[in-house]
């Protein structure tokens, strides 16, 4: 089993002290998002989680407990963005505080388990094309040392509530035919620091600019971490231009108190600040307690390393 923590929230920002002792007790509750009556108990303990993916914007309320987490694989997905507080209101300072994590955290768990993310790229008379260039390589330039991967992805206003948090942006249009064009500047700029790079759940097909379609939660970094296969299948629940593969999410939406603008799992900010104020770090649940109502289901969940030799392996 992979978990994923979290599409949905920033864990590590805003709930470590929960994650971690949730992983103290082997267990974590998971409302369903479609019927929040319906909670499902998941095992956490190390024989079955193969691998961690975290998702954040600031991973530093972590760092102190990072040790706590040996007999578990994991890496970050961690979003570097040249916003201003327009867009991101409630991420510290970048030049100050991110980009020095970013480098602590590599130091820490080494380059090969944290992938940077430029994502979602949208344009304005603010931001326009130059200046995602220009920002792009000006972090490149100070990252490239700690970390062999960035992902890109391009504005997605169909979610919902995105369309509403972004109309004071005054984006500008961003077809196709310009993604291409900013994707081949991004890449060069990418490749001549060395780093890979690639795009997250995106129809276009930008092979020849050296781009590939990412697997941001990827069986295949996990087998090399781990050094052993996972049989485990591609993630039929996300969209089909995603490539992740399975994994159970752990985080709950309406909970993260990033603020930022084009955020997907966010709907009603009044919502968030309600959850938040009902987070206990103690309770099973990332927010809340159960109540009456609410029915706990067992999910089955087992670990799917293949460890048995093969003669790929030879």
């Amino acid at each position: 089993m992979i978990l994923s923590a979290s599409r949905r929230t920033d864990i590590p920002t805003y709930y470590s002290d929960w994650f971690f002792n949730r992983i103290n007790d082997g267990y974590v509750l998971v409302r369903n998002p479609m019927n929040p009556h319906q909670i499902s108990r998941i095992k956490l303990t190390p024989d079955v989680v193969d691998g961690i993916v975290f998702w954040t914007k600031n991973p530093i309320p972590m760092f102190a407990r990072l040790d706590e987490l040996k007999k578990y694989m994991y890496y970050f997905q961690f979003t570097i963005t040249p916003y201003g507080r327009d867009v991101e209101p409630n991420i510290p300072d970048k030049n100050e505080v991110i980009l020095p994590a970013f480098k602590r955290l590599s130091e820490t768990i080494g380059a090969d388990r944290i992938v940077w993310r430029y994502d979602p790229i949208m344009i304005s008379e603010r931001y326009p094309i130059e200046y995602h260039v220009h920002a792009f390589g000006k972090i490149a330039a100070e990252l490239h040392n700690y970390v062999h991967k960035v992902t890109i992805s391009f504005i997605d206003e169909d979610y919902r509530g995105v369309k509403n948090n972004i109309k004071e942006l005054a984006l500008l249009p961003f077809p196709s035919e310009t993604q291409m064009e900013l994707s081949a500047r991004l890449a060069e700029i990418a490749h001549g620091y060395g780093l890979t790079i690639d795009t997250c759940a995106e129809k276009i097909e930008l092979q020849k600019y050296g781009i590939e379609h990412a697997r941001c939660i990827d069986d295949r970094l996990f087998s090399k971490l781990l050094c052993c296969r996972l049989n485990v299948e591609k993630d039929k629940t996300q969209r089909l231009e995603c490539g992740c593969v399975e994994s159970i999410d752990i985080g709950m939406y309406n909970t993260c108190r990033n603020g930022c603008r084009y955020c997907y799992a966010n709907y009603s900010q009044n919502t968030v600040i309600g959850n938040f104020e009902k987070h206990n770090p103690l309770s099973p649940l990332i927010s809340g307690e159960v109540g009456e109502g609410d029915k706990i289901n067992d999910r089955r969940v087992k670990s799917c390393k293949d460890t048995q030799l093969s003669l790929f392996d030879l």
